[in-house]
């Protein structure tokens, strides 16, 4: 993978995390920068980016404090997504994080072609989240 496609996936995560870009303005960076989608994995605390190619790029993310929790709350996970999309005051992709952790999200893998968000659990449990129209 290129060089400026690395920075672009680097910068994307870094202002995820920053809060300097919204979910939809880092959908629109990747996307233009050929991206077709990528996986979050709080287990392994990493986040990997997806060219068409199969080419891909992993980065580590914020160590977190708090571990996956056993059970998989799909109705909460859902909860916290309407929480993120509404941009609220009080929400942060950091505070997102922990929170969906803590409802047994281990991951989630977001696809451009699909426009949708898996979220799982740790025993393969599912919530999909189409994008917002």
């Amino acid at each position: 993978m290129d060089a400026e496609r690395i920075s672009i996936a680097q910068d994307c995560l870094n202002r995820a995390h920053d809060g300097s870009l919204s979910f939809p303005q880092i959908v629109g960076k990747l996307i233009a920068a050929g991206f077709e989608g990528y996986t979050v994995d709080y287990r392994c605390n990493s986040q990997t980016y997806y060219l068409p190619t199969g080419e891909n790029v992993t980065f580590p993310m914020v160590q977190s404090t708090s571990p996956v929790s056993q059970a998989f709350d799909a109705a909460e996970v859902q909860r916290l997504v309407r929480w993120a999309q509404s941009n609220p005051s009080d929400y942060s992709y950091v505070a997102f994080c922990e929170k969906v952790k803590q409802a047994g999200c281990a991951g989630y893998l977001v696809s451009f072609l699909g426009r949708r968000v898996v979220y799982f659990g740790r025993t393969a449990e599912t919530q999909v989240e189409l994008f917002p129209s």
